[in-house]
């Protein structure tokens, strides 16, 4: 179910160092996940996450309650050359994809990730593309779960490793 208490919109850039310090401290609270000493370049990237705008066709998506309040937020990329993941997934031609999804531990479990999963969606198909292409972990088991019942399908050719975490690709057909 969509959460219609939030809507979706293109972050601000005096927004951009919050959003950063919401996505380090989902990232550093996932259990099993690399902490920032052992991934210090990872995390100054989600420290700096408005910087990934100042790509071609890249969005970063926030998800706001009505007074505004961040509950969550993504980067879309509707050209996978500037997705810059390891692996394949940046050689994928009309394909967009999304990473770095966020959600605030206090609204966890209210539709937000779905929210802005479905906006990273429609914006692929306004796009024409013919896929969206993601990847996540082992500690995002909630994630995970959300993407395969929205229909992305595991994607092994996609996979790659960052350091000593294993990361998993999925692909939606569109």
């Amino acid at each position: 179910m969509i959460n219609h208490e939030y809507k979706v919109r293109n972050a601000r850039p005096n927004e951009f160092k919050e959003i950063g310090k919401l996505m380090v401290q989902v990232y550093s609270q996932l259990e099993g996940f690399p902490k920032e000493v052992e991934q210090p370049n990872y995390y100054k990237m989600l420290a700096n996450i408005g910087d990934l705008t100042n790509k071609p066709d890249t969005e970063l998506l926030v998800a706001v309650s009505s007074n505004n309040k961040i509950a969550g937020a993504v980067v879309y990329f509707g050209d996978m050359q500037y997705y810059g993941s390891g692996g394949i997934a940046t050689k994928e031609l009309n394909a967009s994809g999304f990473r770095l999804l966020s959600v605030d531990a206090s609204v966890r479990g209210k539709g937000i990730g779905k929210l802005l999963t479905s906006e990273c969606i429609q914006k692929a198909k306004n796009k024409g593309s013919d896929q969206v292409i993601l990847h996540t972990t082992m500690a995002m088991q909630t994630a995970w779960k959300m993407y395969e019942n929205l229909e992305f399908k595991r994607s092994e050719d996609l996979d790659f490793m960052q350091g000593e975490l294993p990361v998993y690709g999925f692909r939606l057909k569109l």
